[in-house]
């Protein structure tokens, strides 16, 4: 650093100012201090640390996160080098327990602290991953997680509770993406801390609120993205227990896509993001007038196709002889009831000549084989008193009364013996 001497009487240049020998007379610069801050701590050297990786982003190929202290809320920002990465085992992740080599680091142009890893490995599960999985496994058992008992959201809701930070990017997403798909949607909004101690007892009592309210068919609980440090409130039990008793379906809108606290296996629904819960919970009024005019056109088509079908199928029926012209129908029926008339008169008449005939015959038959017939031609009958027909002289012996029967009557008679046949 160059650096000049300063005139007899005036204040030496900030740049040449050590900061041990600063004062309000002659301060030193921002840069100097920085460079001096750079000195002290290249000198601290390499150090092993144990801790639980809270915080874990890519970018360009490198890796900018936190360790979390073991058994306290003490912090760092670490960077890991995309060389080193490439050492580093591939499976490290949030909640992992490790212990890393770290080298303290210290930006002149932003003042800004951090340590540089060069070497990393697994020590187990982080205390609070495994608390996580433990309470994970416990809800599951329980049926919490069960997507039978999951409440299917209204399509459209009157009214959308809503849960979030105070004049948050988060309530300002839902709102605006909402209004953009419904313009007329309401919602009844609590603000509710996000982090912190204050978040579990705020959202379960807004949450309570909002399924209170009659008016409400959705809650929507909403936040930004965050390191899993800050999003811990919504994997709490009771959090989580408070909305699984909610009567009213719940929608879990928390951080981003990457994010997944345990709420969100507990809501009815679970959005990647506030935006994606907006277009979740309200229909998009464009979307659906295009549905009802595509219904529209589909009934018209279908009704008119129908019309024309039995238009079509009434000529035909019109078109046929027996429609047209429906007396010839009658006039044919009537000629063939005429024909089969006459034919069962002249059927009847025959069997009835035929029947005539036969009773004739049987008649004169019957009067020919009749007794009485015989009695007409001169002939007798003969019997005793006891109206035994005498067949033998021997049954009329002399004395004998006997009644003769002839064609017209019966007289009394007594016999007067057997008479010897002439020529005998």
């Amino acid at each position: 650093m160059t650096t000049f001497e300063p005139a007899p009487g005036t204040a030496p240049p900030p740049d040449s100012v050590h900061p041990r020998d600063s004062s309000p007379e002659t301060p030193t610069s921002i840069s100097r201090l920085n460079e001096t801050i750079r000195g002290f701590v290249a000198n601290w050297g390499s150090v092993w640390v144990e801790g639980e990786i809270t915080g874990w982003n890519l970018r360009g190929g490198h890796v900018f996160g936190r360790l979390k202290d073991a058994s306290g809320e003490a912090l760092i920002s670490f960077r890991l080098w995309s060389s080193t990465l490439q050492r580093l085992p591939d499976d490290l992740k949030l909640g992992d327990r490790v212990v890393a080599c770290v080298k303290s680091d210290y930006f002149v142009k932003s003042g800004d602290f951090t340590f540089t890893v060069s070497a990393m490995r697994h020590t187990g599960l982080g205390d609070q991953l495994e608390r996580l999985e433990r309470l994970r496994a416990q809800l599951r058992a329980e049926g919490l997680f069960d997507p039978a008992r999951k409440r299917r959201l209204p399509f459209l809701p009157h009214v959308i509770g809503l849960i979030t930070g105070e004049r948050s990017d988060a309530e300002r997403d839902v709102h605006r993406n909402a209004e953009l798909r419904w313009p007329h949607v309401r919602f009844r909004t609590i603000h509710a801390a996000v982090q912190g101690d204050r978040c579990v007892p705020e959202t379960i009592a807004a949450l309570r609120t909002l399924d209170a309210d009659p008016e409400v068919d959705v809650i929507v609980i909403a936040r930004g993205g965050g390191d899993p440090q800050t999003l811990l409130g919504f994997s709490d039990e009771k959090l989580l227990r408070a909305v699984a008793a909610a009567t009213t379906p719940v929608v879990s809108a928390i951080g981003h896509e990457n994010d997944h606290p345990l709420l969100d296996d507990v809501a009815d629904l679970r959005a990647s993001t506030p935006t994606d819960a907006a277009k979740r919970v309200v229909p998009d009024v464009a979307e659906q007038r295009a549905i009802v005019q595509q219904l529209r056109s589909r009934a018209r088509t279908r009704l008119t196709q129908r019309i024309s079908h039995d238009i079509s199928q009434l000529d035909q029926l019109r078109s046929r002889p027996v429609l047209r012209a429906p007396e010839g129908m009658l006039v044919a029926r009537s000629h063939e009831l005429f024909a089969l008339t006459a034919r069962g008169r002249d059927v009847v008449t025959r069997r009835v000549h035929e029947g005539e005939r036969r009773l004739a015959q049987l008649q004169a038959s019957l009067r020919a084989l009749s007794p009485g017939a015989t009695l007409s031609r001169g002939y007798a009958i003969a019997h005793t008193t006891g109206g035994v027909i005498v067949r033998d002289a021997a049954q009329a012996p002399a004395g004998a009364a006997v009644v003769v029967t002839v064609a017209e009557g019966s007289f009394a008679a007594r016999s007067e013996g057997p008479v010897a046949e002439q020529g005998a």
